[in-house]
């Protein structure tokens, strides 16, 4: 049950967080007192915020996409900017499809894509066993999920059946790990933000395999920065796919989207 505070209490818990340094300390001392199991439990949690732990992982849970999705702690947090990447996959499912999630997380994407869409099946994998662990509480009966790296946990029988293939890929070059915020930097993964040298080493080993596993017609969605996106762009289009580039300024996002050639 919500911990009842007074207004009194409401108000010292804002000024904690605050003093914290989180921006948005009202709204984040409503969720976690809407969250708390108990006294003890809003005390840890305040705890735990105060010393830099990410919110979500403070909380247990992230929205995303209209859902709210488990977030344990050491797994990368689902951002909002890749909801963007989900309404493309949306716009681009036909029917009922068969739905690849690479480096999953909390299995989010597949969770939500399978959420909008009637008729998928689902599949998701993460090298990370905390990440393997909390995505198959996201996804449940929706979907199986696999541990391993990338693609190779994942079943022969898919190979060539993709219609949609979603990869959240790491994209953070390596010497930029280190100016990402203490949340991240600190209480993720680096395997879910280190993307190599330039930010594209995963994703350029996800693009030379992505058409020996997509349908024809079907589509590769990766995401990644403004400034890296012409270079993603290329990369996909050199492994085969014919390559588009989306954004939205809203949500500060970019995705490259790479499409299967439609059989003769």
């Amino acid at each position: 049950m919500p911990v009842p505070l007074s207004p009194l209490a409401l108000s010292r818990l804002v000024t904690t967080l605050r003093t914290a340094g989180c921006v948005f300390a009202e709204d984040e001392a409503e969720l976690i007192a809407s969250t708390a199991a108990g006294p003890a439990a809003l005390t840890a949690m305040v705890e735990r915020r105060v010393a830099g732990h990410p919110l979500e992982h403070v909380l247990g849970w992230a929205e995303f996409s209209g859902l709210r999705i488990a977030v344990d702690p050491g797994v990368f947090v689902p951002r909002r900017r890749t909801e963007f990447l989900i309404r493309q996959a949306v716009e681009l499912a036909s029917g009922p499809a068969v739905v690849v999630d690479l480096c999953c997380g909390t299995g989010a994407l597949g969770a939500a894509l399978a959420a909008a869409l009637d008729g998928v099946e689902l599949h998701a994998s993460d090298v990370e066993p905390a990440a393997v662990r909390c995505a198959r509480r996201n996804i449940g009966e929706l979907g199986r999920v696999y541990e391993g790296d990338l693609f190779a946990p994942l079943p022969g029988s898919l190979r060539g059946r993709v219609d949609v293939l979603l990869a959240n890929v790491p994209y953070v070059p390596t010497g930029d790990v280190a100016l990402l915020p203490a949340e991240a930097r600190v209480h993720e993964p680096l395997v879910a933000l280190d993307g190599g040298g330039d930010g594209l080493d995963v994703m350029r080993r996800v693009a030379a395999e992505a058409p020996r596993w997509l349908a024809p017609g079907g589509s590769l969605l990766v995401e990644t920065s403004e400034r890296q996106a012409a270079r993603a762009e290329e990369t996909v289009g050199g492994s085969g796919l014919i390559p588009s580039v989306v954004s939205s300024d809203e949500l500060y996002a970019t995705v490259v989207i790479g499409t299967m050639p439609a059989a003769p």
